[in-house]
């Protein structure tokens, strides 16, 4: 039980995470700094590597819990 509330937890932070880079991202391709290939794959990216760690995190959490206990 433990270890599904801290990877909620996590993956809440984690989301919000990359939907901050994600907005970062739409200002530097509204200003120009970017192209739109490149929104594309950054948004990409920050999608996937945001729901890679996410998915890991419980598993990750699963084997602290197991060695501290």
């Amino acid at each position: 039980m433990e270890v599904i509330l801290i990877s909620l937890f996590s993956a809440i932070i984690i989301f919000m995470t990359v939907y901050s880079i994600i907005k970062v991202i739409i200002i530097a391709y509204k200003r120009k700094e970017i192209t739109l290939r490149r929104f594309e794959v950054l948004v990409t990216l920050s999608i996937l590597i945001g729901l890679f760690v996410a998915s890991i995190l419980p598993f990750g959490y699963q084997k602290i819990f197991e060695a501290i206990l």
